[in-house]
């Protein structure tokens, strides 16, 4: 019987050469290997998505890619992030990183070069965000109400925030499990309390207390498809940068009148504005549940909106539900329900918690609501207004605007929507 556990400590060696280049046109895009000494070896990457797929990382060095008349993201100026990684800034290897680990940090930062006026925190996993916030307190406060988002979903996840760490960020980070940790520095007392997670891999990584200044800059995207072809994009570029970017929601029924939205209100526009944020870094279909500066609930990569809508919901209510369990008894959900199935008192515990999970909809009252593309029917849009929520955007555009703009019209009380005029998919 072999050791499967072996293969997840295994490194898989790999034939990548030193050096690539890309040639387009007339431009010469060079790139290196990155490697680390690590424990007196040298090593590249531990392994590719999966422990038998060798994988390697490469960083630009040299060439700056123009077109459509602009510059497009490169190294040059210090602006290289991940790919750039030292050993000086890996100040912990932990088991040292695989590709998934370098590209949950690296989705992460895609997402806060769109908040970075404020202290910001992401927790991902899947290259997907379990939970983001922004606070004008602290990176700890932002980190904490990101993990409150969904503490189920953040075991083994890559945190990555854009303020050196604090106190109650690395309090909350030593007491949990996580893969990754990235921040712009480290003080010794918080590298020391870090340090007692020892298969931590903890990152510092100056450039993201900065990443602002890349967000208005595409880069080169490269997909490979399965018979070795590929399909050369320009990166995504948010455009909704403050409250004023968002369009009135306004369109034309069938009859030729026309049909507005309320506008949303200061806080309102403000959620909406850290939720499209976040949006730039979920796969789809996928809409997010946001308030007070966290997300709530992401749907996330489902095939219907209408359905991206439900999961979304389902998840609310049972991290919702999980929190007052491990709040108030110290058990996951999970447990409380098993215990609940021979156990009177455990059994009204738990009948305790799923009445006031109905009661406050998962806690989605109050809430706003993003989606990446357009709601091609109200369904969706119902489905949202029956949580409570108060504002909604979304790209606009779809045949059935005038309905969907009903909708939110005839929620009591009215819900807010705005046009982004874009669309943010992402596969």
């Amino acid at each position: 019987m072999p050791d499967l556990k072996a293969m997840y400590r295994t490194i898989v060696q790999d034939d990548f050469p030193d050096t690539l280049t890309i040639t387009l046109g007339d431009t010469v895009l060079a790139y290196a290997k990155r490697t680390w000494d690590i424990d007196g070896e040298r090593k590249g990457l531990r392994y590719g998505e999966n422990p038998d797929q060798p994988a390697a990382l490469y960083q630009p060095v040299s060439g700056r890619f123009v077109a459509a008349g602009k510059n497009w993201r490169d190294s040059a100026g210090g602006k290289a992030v991940i790919s750039a990684l030292s050993e000086a800034q890996m100040l912990q290897a932990g088991k040292h990183p695989g590709k998934t680990n370098l590209t949950d940090v690296d989705n992460g930062c895609n997402i806060l070069q769109y908040l970075a006026e404020r202290p910001a925190a992401v927790i991902l996993k899947h290259n997907n965000p379990c939970g983001a916030a922004w606070s004008s307190a602290s990176v700890g406060d932002a980190l904490t109400k990101a993990f409150w988002c969904d503490r189920i979903a953040a075991f083994g996840g890559a945190v990555v925030v854009n303020r050196p760490l604090d106190m109650k960020a690395a309090e909350l980070i030593a007491a949990n499990y996580f893969e990754v940790v990235a921040a712009p520095d480290f003080t010794p007392e918080i590298l020391h309390i870090l340090a007692s997670r020892k298969n931590l891999r903890i990152f510092k990584l100056p450039a993201l207390a900065d990443l602002g200044r890349l967000a208005g800059e595409p880069f080169l995207e490269i997909k490979a498809l399965m018979d070795g072809g590929l399909v050369l994009q320009q990166s995504f570029v948010n455009r909704i940068r403050c409250a004023t970017d968002f369009l009135p929601a306004v369109a034309s029924a069938k009859d030729g009148t026309s049909v507005s939205a309320r506008k949303p209100t200061e806080q309102e526009a403000d959620d909406l504005l850290f939720a499209w944020a976040v949006e730039a870094g979920v796969s789809s279909n996928s809409v997010i549940f946001a308030k007070n500066g966290a997300t709530v609930a992401i749907g996330t990569g489902e095939q219907d909106r209408v359905g991206c809508v439900e999961i979304a919901i389902f998840k609310a209510r049972t991290k919702f539900a999980d929190t007052l369990a491990f709040t108030r008894h110290g058990l996951t959900l999970y447990e409380l329900k098993q215990q609940a199935a021979d156990n009177a008192e455990a059994a009204a515990r738990l009948a305790d918690i799923e009445a006031e999970t109905e009661q406050r909809k998962g806690g989605l009252e109050g809430s706003v609501v993003v989606s990446d593309g357009f709601f091609p029917f109200r369904d969706g849009v119902d489905l949202c207004v029956a949580q409570g929520v108060t504002a909604i955007a979304q790209p606009g555009g779809s045949l059935r605007d005038h309905e969907v703009i009903a909708a939110v019209n005839e929620a009591v009380p009215q819900v807010a929507m705005v046009f982004t005029g874009q669309r943010s998919f992402r596969h």
